[in-house]
């Protein structure tokens, strides 16, 4: 196994999962750089650009991980599937780590994840290979349209896929919108990104 392959990694933390089924749960992230669906919402617009972050071997990503004693790995961007995935899972799973994965599915899926977070957007859409993968659906809703575009999306997910809806953090009336729905549509569960409550990475 060559574990000289290399990433662009914006960074790399140990935090709790801050949102989605897993939240609460220590988790060690590897944030990669490069991104092409370039939501207008996103908070880390710093990870577009692949060229502006430094190359890490997936030895040394391994050794950060294995010192952290997470419970996850997660693996997230910018859009990791930008990139091949499978040296790096192929090390992680060699060592017994729990890999995760938070994708937008615009790209075909590498690598072998035990838990993956689609969070489709309209902006670039998902292939159609992603979603009977996806765990878990992850919709972040800023206006009522979106609740649409989410139920267009659980159409097209395995029937035990967890359903989310998360309110868009830098519009508060999405909040209300998002709660109101789930009370009325009751497969739905909300999805808050409980780590900038806190304060946390």
């Amino acid at each position: 196994m060559d574990s000289s392959s290399t990433y662009p990694v914006v960074e790399t933390f140990h935090s709790l999962q801050g949102e989605g089924y897993w939240v609460g749960v220590s988790a060690f992230f590897i944030r990669l750089a490069g991104c092409d669906v370039h939501c207008p919402f996103c908070d880390t617009k710093h990870s577009w650009n692949a060229q502006r972050h430094p190359l890490v071997t997936i030895d040394r990503l391994l050794e950060q991980a294995r010192q952290a004693r997470p419970q996850i790995v997660v693996i997230t961007g910018g859009e990791p599937l930008m990139h091949n995935l499978q040296p790096l899972t192929a090390l992680f799973h060699a060592h017994s780590l729990r890999l995760h994965l938070e994708t937008a599915g615009a790209h075909p899926l590498t690598g072998e994840f035990d838990w993956i977070t689609l969070s489709p957007k309209p902006f670039l859409p998902p292939l159609a290979s992603i979603y009977e993968q996806a765990h878990e659906l992850k919709v972040v809703i800023q206006s009522p349209k979106d609740l649409q575009w989410a139920e267009n999306e659980a159409q097209k997910v395995r029937p035990t896929t967890h359903l989310f809806l998360q309110p868009e953090w830098s519009q508060p009336d999405s909040r209300q919108l998002v709660i109101d729905y789930i009370l009325t549509h009751p497969r739905w569960r909300l999805s808050l990104q409980t780590h900038k409550y806190l304060g946390i990475n």
